[in-house]
């Protein structure tokens, strides 16, 4: 009987991007990542315990290039827009997993490199304690969710248009909604995060 092909850990979460990139999360399953390298199922679990595995090895491998230095004579809030500009760069390749970022936030080292480095120019800007904490959520929250409105909502997409022809019961969401179709994805972003910065910025 042959004896099973090698396999590595990048190899394992480059199969299982692949499967999510292409089916979508919910069709992330051993089953499918054994057929994406063309190995047997049974041979997977010489690597992997389960399912949850297999996504924290993807989130790793979504995260494991991501420049974590920033621009030393910058601004803290550039240095955070930057770091903001490179986390999303390289999860917005990737869209379908971004669920997976937070559901493995605390076992991804890539996420933990940058949530240091985060919290590493908020300290120095003189952010402390639940002030901190709750400033990493708030870009967070705006990264991960702009990543998800960009590739499942986008602004250029039908449900803006439909919603600019809204009319006079939602006149406010017609007018809205007819500006919004000029703005592209990464002016929304850049602007986006510019309020969210903003809203850190003591006065």
């Amino acid at each position: 009987m042959p004896r099973p092909k090698s396999l590595t850990t990048t190899a394992l979460a480059a199969a299982a991007l692949a499967v999510v990139d292409r089916d979508g999360l919910a069709a992330l399953s051993m089953r499918a990542v054994a057929a994406e390298l063309g190995v047997g199922t049974m041979s997977l679990y010489r690597y992997v315990a389960d399912r949850e595995e297999l996504e924290a090895l993807a989130v790793e491998l979504m995260l494991s290039e991501v420049d974590v230095t920033t621009p030393r004579h910058a601004l803290w809030d550039k240095q955070l827009a930057v770091l903001a500009e490179r986390v999303r760069a390289a999860v917005g390749k990737h869209p379908n997993a971004v669920p997976l970022t937070m559901a493995h936030r605390h076992r991804s080292q890539g996420l933990l490199r940058w949530g240091e480095a985060v919290l590493a120019v908020l300290t120095r800007a003189g952010f402390t304690g639940t002030e901190r904490a709750i400033a990493l959520r708030a870009l967070l929250s705006h990264v991960i969710g702009a990543i998800e409105l960009e590739h499942g909502s986008p602004l250029s997409g039908a449900g803006t248009a439909a919603m600019a022809e809204l009319g006079a019961e939602f006149p406010l969401m017609a007018e809205t909604a007819a500006a919004a179709r000029g703005i592209d994805a990464d002016d929304e972003f850049r602007r986006g995060l510019g309020v969210v910065l903003r809203g850190l910025r003591r006065p």
